[in-house]
């Protein structure tokens, strides 16, 4: 058999056997890419709202959701435990994270330090195509506060600041932030959720692109250190707030 015999022959046989399972390192790949898909769906599902803190996850809800199988979601689920949105209680299943306040001051801490950082160095090195993006995704926030639209805004001060932080050119920081950054929108939704709180948020991004716009490096990174602690008092109040609230108070009470 000459040598173009043997790879028309062997071309016609893979052909006849479509149905063929694929080479292991394929198959790998493929289920990495599913996993990786589910992972970003859910986490957006998580941040956007749709899926509450504290609720539960299911691998049969999800699989049918998103069209994958539950391998897929196991492996997502484990993905989204190291990123801090969810946690795995055995015998129980699967939950999104509920940030506690105690945590949440630590992150808005870390994050105020991070910040800062970030401000000096965009002071320095910021473009005019990234203020421009900047300066459109603040504008829209704008539009969100004066609407209440609650929902939206917290989107875009998401962007606002991964933006930014990418701005910035640390990978490093980049991804320590991001990770501290969606533990906290766990928790920061519902401070968000008062729509008198929106304005003034967003006067504070206004301020954050006229300090970066100056160019002084300790002007924009105490504008951005100053915003981050005004946010964790936001949260003190709010927390402060709720426990002083009437049925709060009730609440307590029948637990003693």
């Amino acid at each position: 058999m000459t040598d173009r015999a043997r790879a028309n022959g062997a071309f016609s046989a893979t052909s006849a056997e479509p149905n063929r399972a694929p080479p292991p390192s394929i198959a790998v790949l493929r289920s990495a890419s599913l996993s990786s898909a589910a992972q970003h769906e859910i986490e957006r599902m998580i941040l956007e709202g749709e899926i509450k803190a504290g609720a539960k996850l299911t691998e049969a809800w999800l699989s049918e959701r998103l069209g994958v199988s539950r391998g897929p979601i196991r492996e997502a689920f484990r993905m989204l435990e190291e990123a801090g949105l969810v946690r795995q209680e055995k015998n129980r299943g699967v939950f999104v994270r509920e940030i506690p306040l105690e945590e949440a001051l630590e992150i808005f801490d870390l994050r105020a330090a991070m910040d800062e950082l970030v401000g000096r160095r965009l002071a320095e090195s910021i473009t005019p195509e990234q203020m421009k993006a900047v300066r459109a995704t603040v504008e829209k926030m704008d539009t969100a506060a004066r609407a209440g639209d609650a929902d939206t805004y917290h989107l875009l001060n998401l962007q606002f600041h991964d933006a930014l932080v990418e701005y910035a050119g640390n990978r490093k920081l980049a991804g320590v932030y991001r990770k501290l950054v969606k533990e906290l929108a766990l928790y920061r939704r519902r401070n968000l959720r008062d729509e008198a709180v929106l304005p003034h948020s967003a006067a504070e991004h206004r301020a954050i692109l006229k300090a970066i716009a100056s160019g002084d490096a300790e002007h924009a990174g105490g504008t951005m250190y100053d915003h981050v602690i005004e946010s964790k008092q936001r949260a003190l109040q709010g927390s402060t707030a709720k426990q002083k609230s009437p049925r709060a108070r009730s609440v307590r009470k029948v637990r003693t």
